[in-house]
């Protein structure tokens, strides 16, 4: 669906140069029909960021990447592991749930310390030879094994998995329920 939206952009906008240089109306009329201009307004001041603190080199670590205007620790480590091969883990739903299970991390995800407790857990377990590799299978491993509702029975890491040796493989993630 975005394709056509890349082609358009990438031709009126060659380099990042041609980006931060560019006018914001000129940007948001191109973009107009993808919705969340913030990510558009995003996109503009990283083109200028870029060009003004890295010389128009796109950054290579997730300590630059961070600092990139509308980048959260999701997106900066997931560029930094999968273009730049950093040794830095991509944590989202499915290794949330993976990571619950297989230690019984009683922390609820969706408290505050939920994302610092698991993204140093995953980082516990990184290998420092292909991060990327690591990361993806734990990230497709959570997507088609280790499922909301999984069959424990095929799963390969059922003889390390504390909630299945537990029985409690339900009750995990821990997730409070919101309130009305």
């Amino acid at each position: 669906q975005g394709l056509p939206y890349f082609y358009k952009l990438t031709e009126a906008f060659p380099t990042v140069y041609d980006l931060a240089a560019a006018d914001e109306t000129t940007l948001f009329r191109l973009w107009q029909g993808l919705g969340y201009y913030s990510r558009a307004r995003n996109l503009h001041k990283t083109a200028k960021h870029i060009v003004e603190s890295h010389a128009g080199k796109f950054p290579t670590t997730n300590a630059e990447l961070i600092k990139l205007p509308g980048v959260g620790p999701y997106t900066a480590a997931a560029i930094a592991s999968f273009a730049f091969d950093e040794a830095k883990a991509v944590v989202d739903g499915n290794v949330f749930r993976v990571l619950s299970r297989v230690f019984a991390v009683e922390t609820d995800i969706a408290s505050s310390a939920a994302r610092g407790v698991f993204t140093s857990l995953a980082q516990s377990l990184m290998p420092t030879q292909d991060p990327a590799g690591f990361n993806q299978a734990i990230m497709e491993f959570g997507a088609l094994q280790c499922i909301p509702a999984p069959d424990c029975s095929v799963c390969p890491l059922a003889v390390f998995c504390q909630s299945n040796k537990e029985h409690r493989v339900t009750d995990f993630p821990v997730k409070s329920k919101k309130t009305k």
